[in-house]
């Protein structure tokens, strides 16, 4: 039986002290995958790390994404790419690279919701480290991105056959919108139809599709207990608050359960039965399900399990419970809300 190898980091500021010690401690290679990527780090300053080792030889390939990423300057861009960085950005039209992944040496690799951004520093997040024969399996599925982006290496290209031909367990899941592999919303649906006692999520932004709201619905009428866990207020603000507040209402009169987190908790993660669990970057939205690259960790280690119950059971103790008698929508609500709707029944067409 396959055992993950996996350690934990429940916070920004906790992931990027392993990931920074990590890339400090690399010799060979370092790929990096980042929605934001900003040179405005303070303690952890990744962007002159990555130039530094990249100055001393090592094989450092980051992609980005334009949108996210917009904050880094041409000239940053300019920086790191004389130091010998390879820099791509991974864009198709409303396709978003939304994955965050760190790979060092081939041997370490972190997968979760961390970016890499001053504001983030306290935020509540997850990023796992894992070792071991997964190791390999998330350096195929960088290099897919690394494709996807038009690198064009023959060496990495090539190590990407040979990997391919190792007989090592597929445990990480990845999307890719422009060749239409949605593998995310396959394995939501799977895992939600079949969960028999209780469901957990966890997510920052809580714009549902119609068949995951269903879905939800529907395991709560077959007596499972679906909790789900978000910020009481995200970093997007006034609008991104209303929509959040808006569906929660909706499903809460449905018998869900919401917990109400006060700080910021940019996690993504999917609990079923407490004997299957994923975590990645993948949030609860049609962008994360139709439009983005996505990628995240899917495991049945029960000992990993236990430890996300415990990180879970902690931040919920800095929650409250939802209560729909409160939180009423307002009547800007219920424009904003099919407005948002409309857009993701046409996502797919882009």
């Amino acid at each position: 039986m396959f055992i993950m190898n996996y350690k934990f980091f429940t916070n920004s500021e906790k992931a990027w002290k392993v990931m920074f010690e990590a890339i400090s401690n690399a010799q060979k290679s370092i790929y990096l995958e980042m929605y934001i990527f900003q040179d405005d780090m303070e303690e952890f300053d990744f962007f002159h790390l990555l130039k530094e080792k990249a100055k001393q030889g090592l094989w450092v390939k980051i992609i980005l994404d334009p949108f996210g990423s917009a904050g880094l300057s041409e000239n940053a861009i300019s920086e790191l790419k004389k130091a010998g960085v390879e820099v791509l950005f991974l864009s198709y039209l409303l396709h978003r690279m939304h994955r965050k992944v760190l790979v060092v040496d081939e041997r370490i690799a972190f997968i979760g919701g961390v970016n890499l951004h001053q504001k983030s520093r306290f935020w509540n997040d997850l990023m796992v480290r894992i070792t071991g024969n997964l190791v390999a399996k998330t350096v195929v599925s960088f290099i897919k991105s690394y494709t996807n982006a038009g690198g064009r290496d023959p060496i990495l290209l090539d190590r990407n056959n040979k990997i391919a031909k190792a007989r090592v367990n597929t445990w990480i899941v990845d999307d890719a919108p422009i060749r239409e592999k949605f593998h995310f919303k396959r394995i939501y649906r799977k895992y939600l139809h079949k969960a028999q006692k209780s469901i957990i999520l966890t997510t920052p932004y809580f714009m549902p599709k119609r068949w995951l709201s269903a879905m939800l619905h529907q395991a709560v009428l077959r007596g499972v207990n679906v909790e789900i866990l978000v910020p009481k207020n995200t970093d997007h603000g006034f609008i991104m608050d209303r929509v959040n507040y808006f569906y929660i209402y909706k499903l809460s009169k449905l018998g869900i359960k919401f917990y109400m987190e006060e700080k910021m908790n940019h996690a993504k993660a999917i609990i079923i039965d407490k004997k299957e669990a994923m975590v990645g970057s993948q949030n609860l939205d049609f962008f994360s399900f139709d439009f983005n690259f996505e990628v995240g960790v899917f495991f049945k280690d029960l000992k990993a399990i236990a430890k996300l119950l415990e990180i879970i059971k902690e931040w919920k103790k800095d929650s409250v419970v939802f209560d729909s008698k409160i939180h009423k929508p307002k009547w800007f609500d219920y424009i904003l809300s099919p407005l948002i709707n409309l857009f993701s029944l046409f996502s797919r067409i882009f």
